[in-house]
C-alpha cells in the first residue's frame, strides 16, 4: 500500500508522458535500498518497465537511468543485462559474422551499430561511469574490458571521469599492473585519480607501493594535496608494528588539515592504531572524538577484541551501552569474538540470547560470530546445533565448522563435513582443505590424506604456502615420511614454515641426520630459522640421541640466531638429556631456567626417572608436578608406575588409592587403523566388537609364531600385582596388538600396516611388533604419543630408543 501511495501522489506523474517517465525514473532509481525501510525489488522492477513501456522510444537518459538505478539498489545482474540488451543488436551481429570471440572487432562493431542507429543511440560518459562500477563489482573483468574498448573507440577514454572508473575497475577485479598503466597515462590526474589507485594498493597489502603513491601524490610535479578520502584508502596498509611510524606520520597530517574531526576518519585510525598494536594510541585518538556515535565505540571494541586484549573489549562494551547507546550487528560480533578468546561461555550465551531478542541472528557475521564462540569454547555439538539452524550456510560457515571439529579432536566429524560440503556443490576454501588435512594428520588416515591431495591437485592449490605446509605435515603425521619429502621437494618456492614442517617431521620419526641435514641446508638457501624451526631441530635431536649437536643448536640459538629460549625449547632439552639417562644435567638445566618450569617439564624428567629407576629424584620431581597441577590423572599415573618399576607396592596401592579418592581415572590405552577409507577404534581389553574373537584368533596365531624366533612375553610392562599367566593375558589385550591384527587379517597382502595409539608403546608391544613384521614380511608403522617406529624385517627405525 505504501508503494501504491507513492505512486498515485507523486506530482510527476502529471507532466507530460516524456518529462513524467524520466522524472519518476529518477526519482525510483535514486532512491538507494536501506535495511530499515526496503522497497521490494518486484515493485521497482514494475514500476520502471511499466513507465517505459508507455513508450517504446526510449532515449540515452532512460537507458543510463535504468542501469544507474539497478546499481544504486546492488541489483548487479539487471545493471549488466539492461547495459547487455543496449548492446544486443551488435552481440548477433558478431556471432553471425563468427567475429564475437574478437574482442576488437567486436568492440568496433559496437560502436558502428550504434552509430547508424535511426533513434541515434550513443553511450556516453554517464552511461560508461555507470557500467563500468557494476563491472567493478561483480569481478568481471571482461565485460570491463569490452566496456573499455568501445571507449576508446567512441574516444570517451580520455574523459577524467571514464579513466577513473576504468582505473577502479581494473583495480577492484585485482589487475593492478593494467590500472597503473591506465592511471600513468592520465594527463590530469584528480584527487579521485590518486585516490582509486592509492586504495587498490592498500587493499592488496602493498604497503611500499602505497605510500611511495602518496609521497609521489604530493610532490611538486603534481601538486595534489591529500583529502579524507586518502587517508581512508591507505589506513588499511597500517597491519603490522613496522608500519607504526608511518601510521603516526599519516594521522600528522590528517591532524594538521583538520582530518580528525571526520569520524570515518577518527575511526579509521582507531582501528589502524590497533592492528599496529598500539592501543594507548587508539585510546587517545578515541578520547579525542567530541561526540562517540555507536561506529566509534565499535573502532576500539573491535581493536581490543582482535588484538589481544579481550577484557578491555568487554570493558568498553559496557561502558557503551550504559551510556545509552544501543549495540549494533558489529559491536555484538566485536563482543563474540572477545567472549570468545576470554573462553567466556556464560557471557557469550547472554550476548546469544540478546541476539536472539533483537533478530540479529539472520546476520551472517554475527552467525559465524556465535559459531566461533561455541567453537573456541570447546562446545562443538552446541556450534554444530547452531550450524545446522543457519537458513543459508555460507562458505565461512562451513569452514568455521570443519576447523572447529578438527580444533575440538574431533577428526572423523571434521571428515565427514568435508565430504557433506561437497556434496552440497559448496566449493571448499584452503582454509577447509588445511583443516581436513589436519584431521587426517591427527588421524594418520593416510589414503584420506591422498584424496584430499589429489583434491588441491584438481583446485591448483598446491603452490599455495600453507597448504603445502598442510600437506608435508599430513604425510609426516601419517607415516609417509618419504612422500612427505616428495611433496616439500616439488615446491617452486620454499618458505621458512615448509622447511621448519618438514624438519619436524623428520624429527618426530626419529631420523635426526636428516633432519640436522636439512636444517644446514635452509640456512645455505639463506633463510632464518625461528624458535618453531628450533623446537623441530631439538626434538629431532631427542629422538634420535644426539644430545651433543642438541646441546650445540641450544646455545646457538641465542649467541648465533638471538633467539631467546622459551619453555617449549627447554622442554625439548630436558626429554633429549632424560631420555639419554643425563638426569643430573637434566634436573641442573630445569632449575637454571628464567621462567618458572610447567608441568610438561616436571613431567618428562619424571618419565625420565622412571625409565632409569632414580626413585629419589623422582618422588621431589612428583611434588612439584602435583603442585602446579594436582588433579591430572596422568600425573599420578607417572608417579604410580615409577613406584612400581621398584617394586615399592605399597606406595603404588596409596597412589592408586589417591587417584580413586579424588575420582580420577587412567586413560584406557586406545589404538586406530585406517583400513579402505573408514577408521577403526580399539580398546585395551574390549571384546565388544563384532570381529572381537577373529582378532584375537588371529593375535594368538601371530605369537605361536613370533615365539618361535625367540619372543618372551615382558611382562615387566605391566604394573600390576598379577601372577605371570594374568600378566600376559593383559598384555595380549593392548589396544596396539587387537589393531595390528585387524589390519593383516582386513588389509591387502604386503600393504603397509599403520597403527597410531594415545599412548607410548610399552616394551612387550614394541618387541612383538618387531618380530610380527618378519615373520609375515611386512612393514608396519606405530606412532604413539611421542613419536613414529617403524618395523621392517625384525627392526625398528627407533633402535630401541625411545
Amino acid at each position: 500500500m505504501k508503494h501504491y501511495f507513492f505512486y498515485n501522489k507523486n506530482p510527476t506523474l502529471k507532466s507530460s508522458p516524456p518529462l513524467r517517465l524520466n522524472k519518476l525514473m529518477q526519482s525510483v532509481l535514486c532512491y538507494k535500498l536501506v535495511e530499515k525501510e526496503r522497497i521490494s525489488i518486484w515493485v521497482i522492477k514494475f514500476m520502471i518497465w511499466y513507465q517505459i513501456g508507455l513508450n517504446s522510444k526510449k532515449n540515452l537518459f532512460q537507458w543510463n537511468a535504468l542501469i544507474s538505478g539497478y546499481t544504486r539498489n546492488e541489483l548487479w545482474a539487471d545493471a549488466i543485462s539492461v547495459f547487455c540488451e543496449l548492446l544486443m543488436v551488435i552481440h548477433g551481429l558478431a556471432i553471425k559474422m563468427g567475429l564475437n570471440s574478437d574482442v576488437f572487432v567486436g568492440n568496433a562493431l559496437v560502436a558502428m551499430e550504434m552509430l547508424v542507429r535511426e533513434d541515434g543511440l550513443r553511450p556516453d560518459v554517464a552511461t560508461l561511469v555507470t557500467i563500468l562500477p557494476v563491472c567493478a563489482g561483480e569481478g568481471e573483468v571482461e565485460m570491463g574490458r569490452l566496456v573499455h574498448g568501445l571507449a576508446v573507440r567512441l574516444g570517451l577514454n580520455q574523459e577524467l571521469m571514464v579513466s577513473n572508473a576504468l582505473v577502479d575497475m581494473y583495480v577492484k577485479c585485482g589487475y593492478m599492473s593494467d590500472a597503473q598503466i591506465l592511471f600513468d597515462k592520465i594527463v590530469h590526474k584528480n584527487v579521485v585519480s590518486w585516490n582509486v589507485m592509492i586504495g587498490g594498493y592498500s587493499r592488496e597489502g602493498k604497503v611500499d607501493g602505497t605510500f611511495n603513491l602518496l609521497c609521489r601524490m604530493q610532490m611538486m610535479e603534481e601538486k595534489m594535496r591529500a583529502n579524507a578520502i586518502t587517508i581512508l584508502n591507505v589506513l588499511p596498509a597500517c597491519l603490522e608494528q613496522s608500519e607504526l611510524r608511518s601510521l603516526k606520520e599519516l594521522h600528522g597530517y590528517a591532524f594538521r588539515n583538520g582530518f580528525q574531526y571526520d569520524e570515518m576518519v577518527a575511526n579509521a585510525l582507531i582501528a589502524a592504531y590497533a592492528k599496529c598494536g598500539s592501543m594507548s594510541a587508539a585510546n587517545s585518538v578515541f578520547d579525542g572524538i567530541e561526540t562517540k556515535t555507536v561506529s566509534s565505540w565499535n573502532a576500539l571494541i573491535g581493536g581490543n577484541a582482535q588484538n589481544g586484549d579481550p577484557r578491555s573489549a568487554m570493558d568498553l562494551f559496557l561502558q557503551m551501552t550504559f551510556s545509552g547507546l544501543e549495540p549494533d550487528w558489529f559491536s555484538i560480533g566485536s563482543i563474540l569474538l572477545a567472549c570468545a578468546h576470554l573462553k567466556s561461555l556464560s557471557d557469550g550465551k547472554a550476548i546469544h540470547g540478546f541476539v536472539l531478542r533483537n533478530g540479529l541472528e539472520m546476520d551472517s557475521f554475527i552467525g559465524i560470530s556465535l559459531l566461533s564462540l561455541y567453537i573456541r569454547c570447546g562446545k562443538p555439538l552446541s556450534a554444530r546445533i547452531f550450524f545446522d539452524g543457519m537458513d543459508e550456510k555460507t562458505k565461512v560457515s562451513w569452514n568455521a565448522m570443519i576447523a572447529g571439529y578438527s580444533q575440538n579432536g574431533l577428526p572423523e566429524n571434521a571428515i565427514n563435513l568435508f565430504r557433506e560440503m561437497q556434496q552440497d556443490s559448496i566449493q571448499p576454501s584452503e582454509v577447509a582443505i588445511m583443516s581436513v588435512l589436519t584431521a587426517c594428520a591427527q588421524l594418520a588416515a593416510l589414503r584420506l590424506g591422498k584424496e584430499a591431495h589429489c583434491f588441491t591437485l584438481k583446485a591448483d592449490l598446491t603452490e599455495d604456502a600453507f597448504i603445502s605446509s598442510s600437506l608435508i605435515d599430513m604425510y609426516a603425521k601419517s607415516g609417509s615420511i618419504e612422500q612427505s619429502r616428495r611433496v616439500f621437494d616439488g615446491l617452486v618456492e620454499k618458505d621458512a614454515v615448509s622447511w621448519t614442517v618438514m624438519i619436524t617431521g623428520y624429527g618426530i620419526h626419529g631420523l635426526g641426520g636428516e633432519a640436522i641435514e636439512l636444517f644446514e641446508m635452509m640456512q645455505r638457501e639463506g633463510l632464518k630459522p625461528d624458535r618453531y624451526t628450533f623446537i623441530g631441530i631439538l626434538m629431532a635431536c631427542s629422538h634420535s640421541g644426539l644430545v651433543e649437536e642438541g646441546l650445540k643448536y641450544f646455545s646457538g640459538m641465542q649467541s648465533e640466531h638471538k633467539i631467546e629460549p622459551k619453555l617449549e625449547h627447554y622442554a625439548c632439552m630436558v626429554d633429549m638429556l632424560g631420555r639419554a639417562g643425563h638426569l643430573d644435567h637434566a634436573a641442573s638445566l630445569v632449575e637454571e631456567m628464567p621462567d618458572e618450569p610447567d608441568a610438561g617439564i616436571w613431567g618428562s624428567l619424571l618419565s625420565a626417572c622412571r625409565t632409569y629407576g632414580n626413585t629419589d629424584l623422582g618422588e621431589t620431581v612428583s611434588k612439584k608436578l602435583l603442585e602446579l597441577e594436582p588433579n591430572k590423572a596422568e600425573h599420578y599415573v607417572l608417579i604410580s608406575n615409577l613406584f612400581a618399576g621398584s617394586g615399592r607396592w605399597d606406595d603404588v596401592r596409596r597412589v592408586r588409592g589417591k587417584m580413586k579418592e579424588m575420582g580420577l581415572g587412567k586413560d584406557a590405552g586406545c589404538s586406530w587403523i585406517e583400513v579402505r577409507g573408514k577408521v577403526y577404534n580399539f580398546i585395551a581389553g574390549d571384546d565388544t566388537l563384532s570381529e572381537s574373537e577373529e582378532i584375537r584368533r588371529m593375535w594368538r596365531v601371530l605369537e605361536d609364531k613370533i615365539r618361535g624366533i625367540g619372543y618372551v612375553p615382558d611382562t615387566s610392562s605391566v604394573l600390576h600385582e598379577l601372577d605371570e599367566g594374568e600378566k600376559e593375558e593383559l598384555l595380549r589385550g593392548h589396544s596396539e596388538k587387537l589393531a595390528i591384527a585387524f589390519g593383516l587379517l582386513k588389509m591387502t597382502k604386503g600393504a603397509t600396516v599403520r597403527v597410531c595409539k594415545n599412548l607410548r608403546i610399552c616394551c612387550d608391544c614394541h618387541n612383538a611388533a618387531k618380530l610380527v613384521s618378519k615373520v609375515m614380511q611386512r612393514e608396519i608403522i606405530v606412532r604413539d604419543n611421542k613419536r613414529f617406529h617403524h618395523f621392517r624385517d625384525g627392526v625398528c627405525s627407533c633402535r630401541d630408543y625411545w
